[in-house]
């Protein structure tokens, strides 16, 4: 079963957001380090940048953003070798507060990142025990607290116990604004919290509140938008954070903006590209999709590193979706083909492409076919579940698709 779509609260949590930030006794050599490592894994260069975190580990034993830089790493890690680092990975509803299962990550990725995140939390507890008036030291605990959380929902699936450490990393971030309402940075965990629980069903929103999570989903989005705008560590993330909520909100022309300064910023990251044209498809500009995919299909061609499993796919799915749009239907149904074909698609996209292959069947007027696709589209849902997809379907089952 796909368990990543609409699994229950807080495993949209930071989704794009390593949190990283400045611990209060790093040493020059352990910074630099730091922002290189996290340069390498914005640019999708895991190794490198696994390498660059442990040197940094090694200039800096008590450099708590070391440890939660290199728990970061294996954390995303596993989201890309389960294919769950997209933003439309992350369009789900958020309907329950429960636990729900998920495939166990790679052992040796999971120890590691266990082992420096408790260490990166440990350090922060310690710091905040020594300096309990200094705003860094409550940063360096609520963002390991914060990651460790995200961890949880989007890994374990343990959502109980990632609202308890998000709760703390909620209370450490208010507490860096009290002490310093210049440090925006701490707007990004206080902006994702409170517009997650924006979204909740009204009676787990009341729980949430209970609890001590403040939601509003405007207030939200300003705060990461500031930690966006404000140099420091975490811009990036924010920025990455941003491309997310811009989505969800059918802001798609704020989303694009973002995602193409990403992409300059980072030109080695290939995903950024399939980025922005699945944002651009979203926005109804199918010709300027078309166009980036064409570029990100030779990229991702002469790009020897590791790829996501059923990546190839997504990169076909998404060009057979603008081709159809555009009318190309025979080019349209090449790439649908093709991804249909990959190896390890996740079965909500494969139902998705089934649904696309319907619409090509009505428009040639071969009714019949379209109907067998859409059924099959929701057979695959069955066991893949994807609210947005069933809806078309079934929609398009009963009455046939025009442009």
């Amino acid at each position: 079963m796909d368990t990543m779509r609409g699994t229950g609260f807080l495993a949209l949590a930071l989704a794009f957001t390593v949190v990283t930030g400045a611990t209060v006794a790093a040493n020059e050599r352990s910074e630099a380090l730091r922002r290189e490592a996290y340069a390498a894994a914005y640019n999708l260069d895991h190794d490198r940048a696994n390498d660059l975190f442990r040197q940094a580990i090694a200039a800096d034993p008590t450099d708590a953003a070391a440890y939660r830089g290199a728990a970061a790493v294996n954390w995303l890690r596993v989201l890309f070798l389960r294919c769950t680092v997209l933003v439309e990975d992350y369009l789900g509803h958020i309907t329950s507060s429960s636990n729900v299962e998920m495939p166990a990550p790679p052992a040796a990725l999971d120890t590691a990142f266990h082992q420096d995140i408790d260490r990166a939390i440990a350090l922060g507890e310690k710091e905040v025990a020594k300096h309990y008036n200094d705003a860094s030291s409550h940063y360096d605990l609520g963002a390991g607290l914060g990651l460790y959380a995200s961890y949880s929902g989007t890994v374990e699936g343990r959502v109980f116990g990632a609202m308890r450490m998000a709760r703390r990393s909620f209370s450490e971030n208010e507490m860096v604004l009290d002490l310093d309402p210049r440090k925006k940075e701490a707007g990004l965990v206080l902006g994702t919290y409170r517009y997650l629980v924006s979204t909740l069903p009204m009676p787990v929103r009341w729980m949430a509140y209970i609890v001590g999570f403040g939601g509003g989903k405007e207030e939200g989005i300003k705060l990461i938008e500031q930690a966006a705008a404000h140099p420091s560590d975490i811009q990036t993330d924010a920025r990455f954070a941003l491309v997310l909520l811009y989505n969800r909100e059918h802001r798609y022309a704020d989303a694009v903006n973002v995602v193409r300064g990403l992409e300059r910023s980072y030109p080695r990251n290939r995903l950024l590209v399939l980025e922005e044209a699945s944002t651009l498809l979203r926005a109804g500009r199918p010709a300027e999709a078309e166009k980036a995919l064409d570029e990100g299909v030779v990229r991702l061609r002469q790009d020897t590193r590791l790829r996501m499993p059923g990546e190839d796919g997504r990169w076909h799915y998404k060009r057979g979706m603008a081709r159809l749009q555009l009318g190309k239907l025979a080019e349209a149904e090449e790439d649908l083909t093709l991804a249909l074909g990959v190896k390890d698609m996740r079965g909500w996209v494969l139902a998705r492409v089934r649904v696309e292959l319907g619409k090509l069947a009505d428009l040639r007027g071969d009714r019949a076919k379209a109907q067998g696709e859409y059924r099959a589209a929701l057979a695959l849902i069955r066991t893949s579940p994807d609210r947005e997809a069933a809806a078309e379907a079934t929609r398009l089952l009963a009455q046939p698709y025009r442009q």
